[in-house]
């Protein structure tokens, strides 16, 4: 017997012994937070707490709200002013970390009110009331995880541009900050953007006076809230004067040379939240054409404009030229060459606030197109005897490696494959054509039948016919055929 099985067995027999004799092993006691009930009252802030949550227990009817959380502490605060506090559970000694915010409207656990939840590490940002009760119930997601568990809570102040005499001054372009407005607030006499139709209380301010003209965009590059940004000019909030509004990731404004514009940025639905706020120079427009790179002259070719106007204002008109004295001023045009060449189509557009780019592309018309002219058989054969059956292609447009199958007409209709040829075709002017030679041998099947068509299909090896209607043609008349040679 091995002595860790006898270590086994005795603290088996001392926990059975115990068992009968009345006497239980001591556990260790669970946090003086266990309960919903002895939640610790944060006093102050900055506040942090650390406890040992191992032997922490979930009562009945504890609420799990955003996830399983097999035992939890608990924390109470009232704050005595408004305020927006960050919460997280940095430093704790396990990773699956887990809190839940709840504002008290009620007593007990039937009078929580769900407001943020935070797992896996995170930051919880939270605008409370004064004079109101909010808990917090914090512990891990992975049963017999936990340890030692770390509750943070600190004040977050307002952004240092919250107020209009307080925008940040913008020295040079481009400028990028990331800031946090859910502490952010609203003036008694900001104005409000004409595009907002929500109710925001909470804006930041920027200025910015540019020593050229030109476009300036302001954009976000991250936000975790829909952004309304307005353009002002003035000095002060009695005097200014809505220059543009628009509530979209991109904000583009055409500016005057040393004159201070005046960027106001807030939350549609007055959460606020996080961005990374972007302002810069206005990028060039993205002229781009979108069209088949080859085309043939039997082509009804689509061209249509993917331009992009990175200033987010739009594209308002365009034009196109074919490079054939054809123009255009549609998104999509369709067009059609009526002779081969190297065509260079441009595109010219313009943005709503007058903006211009322009691009241009080459496109080639290669008509490749051949076609049969004639399928020449004896008008006459007997069994046994071979004859040639010619086939004349005719080319234009560029010398081709060409392929034709022959076939002959079977009893009961249809075709079959007696034979293919494939030969280089060069171009010929006119009605000049190039000769495929067959030679056939008529049969017994033919004889029955009385009389045989041959049918000719001509295709590329290496290409595709623009014009595929003239690649097939029968003999006519039909070649008779008896058992014996005619005269």
């Amino acid at each position: 017997m091995s002595h860790q099985f006898s270590q086994r067995v005795a603290i088996l027999l001392i926990v059975f012994a115990m068992t009968i004799t009345g006497v239980t092993p001591a556990l260790a006691a669970p946090p003086a937070n266990d309960d919903f009930s002895s939640a610790i009252v944060i006093g102050s802030l900055p506040y942090s707490h650390s406890v040992d949550n191992t032997e922490a227990t979930l009562e009945l009817d504890e609420p799990e709200s955003c996830s399983a959380m097999p035992q939890s502490v608990w924390y109470s605060f009232t704050p005595i002013s408004d305020i927006v506090i960050g919460t997280d559970m940095d430093g704790s000694s396990f990773s699956d970390t887990t809190f839940t915010i709840y504002q008290a409207v009620g007593p007990g656990f039937g009078g929580l009110s769900l407001l943020d939840c935070i797992t896996f590490s995170g930051l919880s940002t939270l605008s409370l009331q004064a004079g109101t009760t909010y808990y917090i119930q914090a512990g891990n997601l992975i049963s017999g995880s936990g340890g030692d568990l770390h509750l943070n809570l600190q004040e977050i102040p307002p952004p240092s541009n919250n107020d209009f005499a307080n925008a940040t001054v913008i020295s040079a372009l481009p400028f990028n900050e990331s800031v946090n407005t859910i502490p952010a607030s609203l003036e008694v006499d900001e104005p409000k953007p004409t595009c907002d139709f929500g109710n925001s209380d909470k804006t930041i301010w920027y200025s910015f006076t540019p020593t050229t003209s030109g476009p300036i965009s302001v954009s976000f590059s991250s936000a975790t809230f829909m952004p309304v940004t307005a353009a002002y000019t003035g000095n002060t909030l009695a005097n200014l004067t809505e220059v543009e509004c628009r509530l979209a990731n991109v904000f583009t404004i055409q500016t005057t040379a040393n004159t201070t514009y005046y960027f106001q940025v807030q939350d549609l639905f007055d959460n606020g939240g996080t961005l990374d706020i972007n302002i810069d120079v206005t990028p060039p427009i993205e002229a781009d054409i979108s069209s088949p790179p080859e085309a043939s002259i039997f082509d009804s070719i689509q061209f249509c404009s993917n331009s992009f106007d990175p200033g987010g204002v739009g594209i308002e008109f365009l034009t196109w030229d074919f490079g054939d004295g054809a123009t255009g001023t549609d998104f999509c045009e369709i067009h059609q060459y009526s002779a081969d060449g190297d065509y260079t189509v441009q595109l010219s557009v313009t943005t709503f606030d007058g903006r211009t780019g322009s691009t241009s592309k080459v496109v080639q018309i290669r008509t490749h197109d051949v076609s049969i002219a004639k399928v020449a058989a004896p008008k006459s054969a007997s069994v046994g005897q071979t004859k040639t059956i010619n086939v004349n292609i005719k080319n234009n447009r560029y010398p081709e490696m060409v392929s034709i199958e022959l076939y002959r007409s079977v009893a009961g209709g249809g075709f079959h494959l007696i034979g293919v040829l494939t030969q280089f075709v060069p171009v010929r002017p006119g009605n000049r054509t190039s000769q495929f030679t067959f030679n056939y041998t008529f049969s017994q099947q033919d004889a029955q039948v009385g009389k045989v068509t041959f049918k000719a299909i001509v295709f590329f090896e290496n290409a595709n016919d623009d014009f595929p209607a003239d690649n097939e043609a029968i003999s006519t008349p039909p070649t008779r055929v008896g058992r014996i040679s005619y005269p």
